[in-house]
């Protein structure tokens, strides 16, 4: 069981299994020596000529030997496995980077995140433990059938024949265990998602009162992962049996046919004695490779998702850089998260440099994927989306995250101070750089009243308001300074307060910026330059808030039906 791609990933680690094999080898020299030494001792006391300080002596020198081996082979075995799973994480990482933003289209965040966790540390074994043993396997029967030869030939080739008895029933089972640990890793997957998606949305599920059904879910799925586990260590018990009667029935008959050769006085008692005390050794390290085999295809198990993660396509080498102008054009853009459904249907849009424009529509009808597309999220789009002159698709993705900052109701805010967290858009910036903007947010005052920026967040923010957590990414969003500023439903779920706040500066940036807004609420985009109207992911009207009003189409409507709404609870006020 040998996987050539991940030998050839090995770099470094093949001097470790290497001095690993070497290591096990002199100490099984050491043993050997002993073994003689001692039985040498036992039949000499039979034949009263043994000499107890010449036995001692190599019994000494063999422990010793032995020590310093083991010793040595483990810390290979550690070095091995660790470079290697350097080497892989290094890789998924690397991939990540070159898929961009983009690769939760492909493979879920959960998966990548057991994969480069649970699924490299199960290769642990295969590069620390199997491959050394599988060497050493090879190498230890040979060893022992030259030491063993001159005194019997015919014991040692009855060892040697049931030797290969045991990889033979490693072989019988491989197929099987294969199908079997690479359904143990999907089920294992697929639990791994729920319960990460179930952790996330607890707030929503007790709120809905859905949480009672989604455990009772994540049940029958903890059940259908614990069949397949039983599964998988049944195969393993069962397989363990079989190496174990191969290993000491072979072991057994040795013995037997070698009592039978002192029966016949072919064999001396020392000889009969070295065959006793050495017999089990033939099988032992084939016994060992057994035991780590099922170990080990587990971890091959997972290096086939790791192969399927680090296979995934990443389209067209990315090399264009953005000039000054960051203006934006679609043309004729079609985009569908799945092969069957399309979300965008042959939009045309603009985006000038320095203009305010806006994409306003019912839910779903395609405003979160033109953002997630323009960022570069979503990829595989058809016909063309070019920013500054480049074709999207080609602009290196550092590039476009240096130009293009997307602020929307899931903006991210980390665990440490706001300090901290502010200067992931701008490193270099000073303190007076972060009051400054804080200042532009109305938060300044507030973190003045708490430990400034040394103020500590909890993971998300959640010690702030919602309100709070938005200004504090807005505040992060202009100290970035992008030529180009994409808020989708920046204003979302928060106060009044932090929502005019939040749109003073939205309106702000616009013309020094080219400023992108998306929003449901209709009354924050009546002061845009060109008003986009989607419906059903189709381009249905567009233009100002006043040209849009006149026409009478969907934006009218919408507007009427929100202005209504908004407009109720001030009408019975009045009434009253």
């Amino acid at each position: 069981m040998i996987n050539k791609r991940l030998i050839a990933m090995m770099g470094d680690s093949k001097r470790y299994i290497a001095r690993n094999v070497a290591l096990q080898w002199v100490a099984l020299l050491a043993n050997i020596a002993m073994i003689f030494a001692v039985s040498a001792f036992l039949a000499g006391l039979v034949y009263g000529q043994g000499s107890l300080s010449a036995a001692l002596l190599v019994l000494l020198g063999a422990l010793v030997v032995r020590f310093f081996c083991t010793r040595g082979a483990a810390s290979a075995s550690y070095n091995a496995s660790r470079t290697v799973k350097k080497t892989l994480r290094a890789a998924i990482y690397e991939k990540l980077l070159r898929l961009g933003g983009s690769y939760t289209q492909a493979v879920p965040t959960a998966e990548v995140l057991q994969l480069a966790g649970e699924g490299v540390e199960q290769l642990e074994t295969y590069f620390g433990a199997y491959l050394p043993q599988f060497f050493y396997a090879m190498l230890a029967p040979l060893t022992l059938f030259i030491a063993l030869a001159p005194i019997s030939l015919r014991a040692a080739v009855i060892l040697m024949i049931c030797v290969p008895l045991i990889p033979v029933s490693i072989v019988a089972v491989q197929k099987f265990a294969k199908k079997l640990l690479g359904k143990y890793w999907g089920q294992y997957a697929a639990l791994g998602d729920s319960f990460l998606e179930n952790l996330q949305g607890l707030t929503t599920l007790k709120i809905y009162q859905a949480d009672e059904a989604r455990h009772a879910a994540m049940n029958r799925e903890a059940e259908h992962f614990r069949k397949v586990t039983m599964k998988v260590l049944t195969m393993q018990l069962n397989s363990i049996i079989v190496m174990d009667v191969i290993a000491y029935g072979g072991a057994a008959l040795g013995i037997a046919v070698a009592a039978k050769e002192f029966a016949a006085g072919r064999v001396g008692l020392q000889g009969t004695l070295c065959i006793l005390l050495l017999s089990a050794d033939f099988f032992l390290p084939m016994r060992a490779l057994g035991s780590y085999f099922h170990v080990a295809m587990n971890g091959m198990a997972a290096s086939d998702k790791i192969f399927k993660l680090l296979d995934l396509p990443e389209g067209d080498a990315r090399s264009a850089e953005i000039g000054t102008d960051c203006a934006i054009a679609c043309r004729d853009l079609h985009f569908g998260y799945t092969a069957e459904k399309e979300t965008l249907h042959g939009l045309n849009l603009d985006f000038p440099q320095g203009s305010f424009t806006a994409l306003v529509g019912e839910s779903g009808c395609g405003k979160s994927t033109i953002a997630a597309v323009l960022t570069g999220r979503a990829a595989g789009y058809t016909g063309s989306v070019t920013l500054g002159g480049q074709e999207l698709s080609a602009v290196k993705e550092s590039a476009l995250l240096r130009n293009v900052t997307l602020i929307s109701l899931g903006s991210h805010l980390f665990k440490g101070t706001v300090a901290e967290n502010l200067r992931m858009a701008a490193p270099m910036a000073d303190d007076n750089a972060l009051w400054a903007v804080l200042k532009q947010v109305r938060l300044a005052d507030f973190l003045r009243s708490e430990n400034g920026l040394d103020t500590q967040l909890n993971e998300g923010g959640s010690n702030l308001s919602g309100g709070q957590r938005q200004r504090l990414a807005l505040a992060r969003a202009l100290l970035h300074d992008s030529p180009v500023y994409i808020f989708d439903e920046a204003t979302s779920n928060i106060d009044v307060e932090s929502e005019n706040d939040i749109m003073a500066q939205i309106q702000a940036l616009a013309g020094k910026k080219t400023v992108i807004l998306i929003s449901h609420r209709l009354a924050n985009v009546t002061a845009a330059d060109n008003i986009y109207v989607l419906d059903h992911g189709s381009l249905a009207e567009q233009g100002t808030h006043e040209a849009l009003l006149a026409a009478g189409g969907t934006y009218a409507r919408l507007w009427t039906q929100q202005q209504e709404l908004e407009n109720y609870g001030k009408e019975e006020a009045s009434h009253a």
